[in-house]
């Protein structure tokens, strides 16, 4: 059994290439949309949130856990991976070293939370595959804006914040958030000569090593359960946004 968790409902996205790797095992999706967006809470907060969620997957019997959130993946790995030994933790983090790999000439752009912007982590990523040019950039808020689907505030949002960029020749632009690639063809429409980046194949690849190293045993069949923080309400959209193409 795989457990996977976001601060809400943006982590279907690796979800998504979760099934596509391995189509036939049994899933376990805890969105903590109580608590979204992560993005704006201290690393100590983080890190006792995603405690906390990730006892409840442990036990419903998970042995692989996919933290499928930048900012949780940035603040509370090491906490989680020193805590619960036998589990596998399987990390979220900017698609940088995609971009670099492709391009080490590239003009990016990475788009992510505040927390994840201001991480170790995100730092690191970037003094070892900084590209030509490399732009940070915050889009606070527009996780929980597409949660809330008010696609006039978001491109608002997008309006605001991306026209910073729009004489920089972008070429590259990280999704650094599981919510973003909702949104993509909105973020698109500033860049349109601009490649798109997340990190969503590269944890299903990884996932998919881990779960036949440790020869957990197939399912057979797919099965999902989905479990919310603040009710199952949201059951009818997760799966909208899972059957998205």
């Amino acid at each position: 059994m795989i457990g996977v968790f976001d601060s809400g409902l943006g982590g279907v996205t690796v979800l998504k290439e979760l099934i596509k790797k391995m189509p036939n095992e049994h899933f376990v999706y805890y969105s903590d949309s109580i608590n979204n967006p992560y993005g704006d809470k201290t690393k100590e907060e983080v890190i006792k949130l995603s405690d906390k969620v990730t006892r409840f997957l442990i036990d419903k019997g998970c042995k692989i856990i996919v933290i499928a959130c930048n900012t949780a993946s940035c603040s509370a790995r090491e906490y989680l991976r020193k805590k619960y030994k036998d589990i596998k933790f399987i990390v979220t983090e900017p698609a940088v070293k995609r971009v670099y790999d492709d391009n080490k000439n590239a003009n990016m752009l990475v788009l992510a939370t505040e927390r994840t912007i201001n991480s170790e982590n995100l730092k690191e990523l970037i003094e070892k595959y900084h590209t030509k040019n490399t732009y940070l950039c915050s889009m606070q808020h527009l996780a929980d804006l597409i949660e809330e689907e008010k696609d006039d505030e978001i491109d608002n949002l997008l309006d605001e914040k991306l026209s910073k960029y729009s004489d920089k020749n972008i070429d590259s632009i990280v999704l650094g958030c599981t919510h973003y690639p909702l949104v993509k063809d909105k973020i698109k429409l500033h860049f349109k000569n601009a490649k798109l980046y997340d990190g969503a194949e590269g944890v299903a690849k990884q996932a998919k090593r881990i779960f036949e190293k440790e020869k957990i045993g197939s399912n057979n069949k797919l099965e999902i359960d989905f479990y919310d923080s603040k009710d199952n309400k949201r059951e009818k959209l997760f799966y909208k946004l899972l059957s998205r193409r």
